[in-house]
């Protein structure tokens, strides 16, 4: 099993910054991704960004530009700095990892952590 825990939520101003950590642990074999994704109220889940097993990254138009995606392998530690954030930013985030164990490619979400952008 892998366990993923998230921090770095909170609640800014707009134009403010924050930095989301997400932290894995347990059995998490060879990672092929991770990404970061938000829920706002009343809204489907999307995807923010993600960072695959060569370091290779994709943004949501939304966030390109103020939003960066990185990893410490040698933590199993995701992050995403959030830079000029804007009250439409205000959502639960998620991080999620895609790893392979034994031929069997699986999915796990952390538990997510709410940022709140105010005017």
């Amino acid at each position: 099993q892998v366990q993923l825990v998230e921090s770095g939520g909170g609640l800014v101003q707009a134009g403010g910054s924050l930095r989301l950590s997400c932290a894995a642990s347990g059995s998490t074999g060879t990672m092929i991704a991770n990404g970061w994704y938000r829920q706002a109220p009343g809204k489907q889940r999307e995807s923010v960004a993600t960072i695959n097993g060569l370091g290779q990254t994709n943004y949501a138009d939304s966030v390109k530009g103020r939003f960066t995606i990185s990893r410490d392998n040698g933590k199993n530690t995701v992050y995403l700095q959030m830079n000029s954030l804007k009250p439409e930013d205000t959502a639960v985030y998620y991080c999620k990892l895609t790893r392979v164990l034994r031929g069997i490619v699986s999915d796990y979400w952390g538990q997510g952590t709410q940022v709140t952008v105010s005017s």
